[in-house]
């Protein structure tokens, strides 16, 4: 395995080693977080919660990256396996999954994948809400790390024990304490998994934009575009997700939908050149090239950023008018390539 210093050197942790944590309940761990828990349980939150429904897949061999995945994803309805996933996650060479490739391949699946903040608040809070979340631990000895990946479906304050999804135990028993310490390697590294209708009750509004904007790059249309109008209903003066969802429209031939998203953005946000240049287009492919063109005049004027694009768009939109003898009609790609 890497050096734990090379590895958080490079931002790019590795998981894939489990072994028990035997003798860690009887040492004096360093836990912060649990000590500040235990002096004060944040408000609102049940003392004790499990989600008995989630999926188990047992661990094979090194493979802790697919099966916690397949644990969360399973949760939602996913159709998926840790066999299916482990050539998308799983590094044969280095016997492990990494970070970066964990938040990467739900996003194939239709999910948005989010890293939570280093926050033991948070990841109860999140179990709470019904949300299953991966944590990476380290069971290894210093120099050596040993990182694994488990699901954390629950919890018992009174107790002062968590409940995981963890190696080849569906249900394993861990002090809130141990749990620490082994997460702390990581820096407390954690991250959810859930549906494009579903916001993490701990999200913020700029992390899980990127979340959600990683999301769009890969998922379906109709994904991204439930996942944007979601972010819309908790956040309804974000620029780029009304942005993001008319694209959605637009990329699924939805363009009604999406000239109503932008104009509502413009409403907003009378400033954006993208949003004129974006609404000028999409009228324009409806076949208003004249409303189109006085869209996208004064975008095309002003200085600034998009102002290039917007000139190729009032270029694009004057072709579709000349084109058509000044009539208002959609632009024909094949008329227009014609010498």
């Amino acid at each position: 395995m890497t050096s734990l210093r090379s590895v958080l050197h490079g931002a790019r942790l590795l998981a894939g080693v489990f072994v028990a944590a035997a003798g860690l309940g009887g040492c004096a761990l360093m836990a912060p977080q649990t000590s500040a828990l235990g002096d004060a349980w944040p408000p609102g939150l049940p003392e004790r919660i499990e989600l008995v429904d989630v999926p188990f897949f047992p661990q094979q061999d090194y493979q802790c990256g697919p099966a916690a995945l397949a644990t969360t994803l399973g949760g939602f309805k996913r159709q998926v396996t840790p066999e299916l996933l482990v050539p998308q996650v799983y590094l044969p060479a280095r016997q492990g999954s990494l970070q970066i490739e964990m938040l990467a391949t739900p996003r194939r699946y239709d999910m948005v994948s989010y890293q939570l903040a280093p926050s033991y608040a948070d990841l109860l809070r999140e179990v709470a809400a019904g949300t299953p979340v991966i944590v990476l631990q380290d069971y290894g000895v210093w120099p050596v790390p040993l990182w694994h990946y488990a699901v954390v479906v629950g919890y018992d304050y009174p107790k002062g024990e968590m409940v995981l999804r963890s190696g080849e135990k569906r249900r394993l028993l861990m002090p809130l304490s141990v749990l620490e310490y082994t997460w702390k390697g990581s820096n407390y590294w954690a991250m959810v998994n859930l549906p494009p209708d579903r916001i993490p009750v701990t999200a913020t509004e700029s992390t899980y934009l990127a979340a959600v904007v990683a999301m769009g790059r890969v998922a379906t249309a109709q994904a991204a575009t439930t996942a944007f109008a979601t972010f819309l209903g908790r956040w309804p003066d974000n620029l780029t997700a009304h942005i993001g969802l008319a694209n959605g429209y637009h990329a699924m031939g939805k363009l009604q939908q999406a000239e109503a998203v932008l104009r509502q953005a413009a409403q907003r946000h009378p400033e954006s050149a993208a949003v004129r240049n974006n609404l000028a287009q999409t009228v324009s492919d409806q076949g208003r090239n004249e409303e189109a063109l006085a869209l996208i005049e004064a975008a095309a004027l002003a200085a600034g950023p998009y102002a290039e694009a917007a000139r190729d768009t009032r270029d694009l939109i004057r072709q579709r008018i000349a084109l058509n003898g000044g009539r208002a009609a959609p632009f024909d790609v094949d008329a227009a390539c014609e010498p």
